[in-house]
């Protein structure tokens, strides 16, 4: 057996910083759960503004990637499972206190939604596209008819899902780092402003880039005074958990956090986007793969550090 993390209700110095007890998994599923949650918000909420002409990289183009990234979010979701012949009993009852269950009932609704969504839009990347089913063509024809409603149906879902993605880590009352109530608003945070970086790359206009660009912006700010504000509720807690915040000030996860996701993953974008914004010419792919690697790394980083802390028991 494995050392345990803390000693006299503190962390344990004598343990090694990187030690992993789950794996790769977990936090791509949450990073991908948030990005994807991300880009069918903002797809969704511009055709409920009305906005869909103006905007159809978000509405149109950007959705295409969606059921990828939930299919592999869920295939590594599969991976670390332990029993995974017995999945299926998730969706054998509802438990509305039990985070899992929402998730799970969560990701069934919005995964085949995602590619109705697609499939809806599927000319604006084969125009000579034609549904020879005549089944399929009257569901199109439905669910095109219904746009609007579908969109405030898949903008409840996919904040469901991007808050979902933290409050699965808070819900482990035994891990100090992770019991926050700020968790779940800083990864649907995250997740917005990784989908906004996303559409970024499938804008079709260079006002829709700008949009886009100030919106990541504003996310990076809201994401910046989440993480402070988490910070300073630790140090005012109990001992525990302030060793557990101890581990990003000057612990062992100092320089991975405030390097890989506070610098890399927030304020170098942000610096660009207001570069851009004020007409400097700035690769439109640099601050967008740097969000998106800020937002990974804000996955893992969280996911095994909150292993590290424990209570006393």
């Amino acid at each position: 057996m494995r050392e345990e993390i803390i000693t006299s209700g503190r962390l344990n110095p004598n343990i090694d910083p990187h030690l992993e007890i789950w794996h790769w998994q977990i936090p791509l599923y949450l990073f991908l759960g948030g990005l994807a949650a991300g880009i069918l918000f903002f797809a969704s909420l511009y055709v409920i503004l009305g906005r869909e002409s103006k905007y159809a990289g978000a509405v149109r183009r950007a959705p295409i990637i969606v059921p990828f990234l939930l299919v592999i979010g869920l295939g590594a979701l599969f991976l670390d499972l332990r029993h995974k012949l017995y999945f299926w009993q998730l969706y054998t009852t509802i438990k509305l206190q039990s985070p899992m269950s929402w998730g799970a009932w969560t990701l069934m609704a919005i995964t085949p939604i995602s590619i109705i969504w697609v499939s809806i839009h599927i000319q604006e990347f084969f125009p000579k596209w034609q549904w020879k089913n005549v089944v399929l063509v009257e569901l199109n024809d439905f669910f095109l008819q219904n746009k609007k409603g579908l969109a405030w149906v898949t903008a409840t879902l996919s904040i469901i899902l991007g808050i979902y993605t933290g409050i699965l880590l808070s819900a482990f009352n035994a891990r100090p780092l992770w019991n926050t109530s700020i968790l779940g608003p800083l990864f649907l945070t995250s997740g917005l402003s990784a989908g906004a970086a996303a559409i970024i790359l499938f804008a079709k206009s260079k006002k829709e880039r700008r949009l886009f660009s100030k919106i990541d912006l504003l996310l990076i700010v809201i994401e910046l005074f989440l993480v402070i504000h988490m910070f300073m509720g630790f140090k005012a807690s109990t001992q525990v958990q302030i060793d557990a915040v101890d581990m990003f000030l000057g612990g062992p996860y100092t320089a991975p956090f405030w390097i890989f996701v506070v610098v890399i993953g927030m304020v170098l974008p942000a610096i660009l986007e207001i570069m851009e914004l004020r007409h400097k010419k700035i690769p439109v792919y640099i601050p967008v793969v740097l969000v998106l690697f800020g937002s990974l790394m804000l996955r893992f980083i969280i996911t095994y550090a909150g292993q590290m802390s424990r209570w006393l028991y």
